[in-house]
């Protein structure tokens, strides 16, 4: 049902709408891989069919109407989004995703994903995802504003500490979370900080949150180089995505002496095999907007950026971005999954035939949530940590989720891709078995 706030329809089999490296084609919907790697898990796990079931639909899809004011007086009006994929271990998680190419069916499988990954790094949430389809990049602070505002006041019966917490995504900061968070509280008639994550510190938010993806990922990243030997001063990384994920790994893991030779943004991707000057390709970023000029370094496209020979990879932009068309002359040791969903399902085949250790979207980006996690805490609590220890302790979670998925790929004889979803959806299976949800 639509709980009055707009339209709800099944998961759809449209394309996905988010560009890759890749030749124009039409693209796999990414609920689809969703749906695969549940069926994979449960060839091996064999779970009670009865708890596996709920966890191949969507709890809620809501579809709302957003109509703005523009800056020059005419309304328009965008669609905006919320799913709610699980909650049989907790609230819902997940983010407000901003672009132009925001749809139903991604928002299904990103909150799908959420789901496995809260399992993943043992957090009470579940998962949900939600966005609207504009584009942030041509719209003015106060249009931004307005679409935030009215977006929560359509999903208002939706959200809430202990029914749904949004958080950061795509297109969206700290300074949004606070609309979001002035929103709910207002037509609450109270402050609710705990309603979202990834806010201003000043207003309820976490130290160390902006950083945490990407510092999750630069601990994962360690663990996988203890793993094979890889001494980390030779160890070269090849980074798509300069955003807060991607920009984020690539100067935490340039600090801990990784040799980032590539690093891409929407505007360019840069490639240099001594060595990029991380901080100071971030630096131009931010004062240019782009790299197109550029000049300490060889320009070359994002494709060709992908296929670079690497120890590390790491897709920290979209999704789709490893397909069949490009997956057998991926050349890297380590494919670290930045990005919700960059490894299509039948592309994944073709990766794990190469002997790639893959650390997973829902393993290796997880550090977000689990900060996520410790905001809602320390909201909830009104007591808040210094940002040493919440570093402390994703470092913990992170390590410790890292060595339960290899656990589990060595005790199944299984990859580690197939590994985190039996994982996931074990656990999410039996919390679902203990609370009768299917009685």
């Amino acid at each position: 049902m639509s709980d009055g706030t707009g339209s709800v329809a099944p998961p759809g089999r449209v394309r996905s709408a988010f560009k890759s490296g890749t030749p124009a084609r039409v693209h796999r919907n990414p609920f689809d891989d969703v749906l695969e790697q549940i069926e994979r898990a449960a060839d091996v796990l064999h779970p009670d069919p009865d708890a596996i079931a709920p966890l191949r639909h969507p709890k809620r899809q809501v579809i709302v109407s957003v109509p703005v004011k523009m800056d020059d007086g005419h309304l328009k009006v965008f669609e905006g989004f919320r799913v709610l994929y699980d909650n049989s271990r907790g609230p819902g998680k997940g983010g407000i995703r901003y672009h132009p190419d925001v749809n139903l069916d991604d928002c299904t499988a990103l909150a799908a994903w959420m789901a496995w990954k809260c399992a993943i790094v043992d957090i009470p949430f579940g998962g949900a995802k939600g966005g609207v389809a504009c584009d942030p990049l041509k719209m003015s602070d106060g249009e931004l504003e307005r679409v935030t505002r009215r977006y929560i006041s359509e999903i208002f019966d939706l959200i809430g500490p202990t029914v749904d917490i949004p958080a950061p995504d795509v297109g969206t900061s700290p300074r949004v979370m606070a609309w979001v968070m002035d929103t709910f509280s207002m037509k609450k008639g109270y402050v609710e900080p705990g309603v979202v994550t990834g806010k201003p510190i000043a207003l309820g938010g976490s130290g160390g949150r902006l950083e945490a993806t990407g510092r999750g990922l630069l601990f994962v990243c360690n663990e996988a180089c203890k793993k094979f030997g890889f001494n980390i001063d030779d160890t070269r990384v090849v980074i798509q995505g300069a955003g807060n994920v991607g920009g984020t790994a690539a100067l935490l893991m340039h600090q801990e002496g990784y040799k980032i030779i590539a690093l891409a943004d929407i505007t360019g991707s840069l490639y240099n095999p001594k060595g990029l000057d991380v901080p100071g390709v971030l630096e131009y970023l931010r004062e240019n907007k782009t790299v197109e000029e550029y000049t300490e370094a060889e320009h070359i496209g994002t494709a060709d950026l992908l296929e670079l020979e690497c120890e590390i990879l790491m897709p920290a932009a979209t999704e789709n971005q490893i397909t069949t068309h490009n997956a057998d002359r991926i050349r890297c040791r380590i494919l670290a999954e930045g990005a919700n969903g960059p490894t299509t399902a039948d592309a994944d085949e073709i990766v794990s035939a190469k002997s790639i250790f893959v650390i997973p979207d829902i393993l290796a980006n997880a550090g977000g949530v689990t900060v996520s996690y410790f905001e809602w805490v320390q909201d909830r609590m009104g007591f808040f940590w210094n940002e040493e220890t919440v570093n402390t302790r994703l470092h913990e979670i992170m390590v410790s989720s890292f060595n339960d998925v290899v656990g589990f790929a060595n005790k199944y004889r299984v990859n580690t891709r197939l590994a985190a979803y039996m994982l996931a959806i074990d656990r999410v299976a039996y919390d679902t078995r203990l609370r009768g949800i299917y009685a």
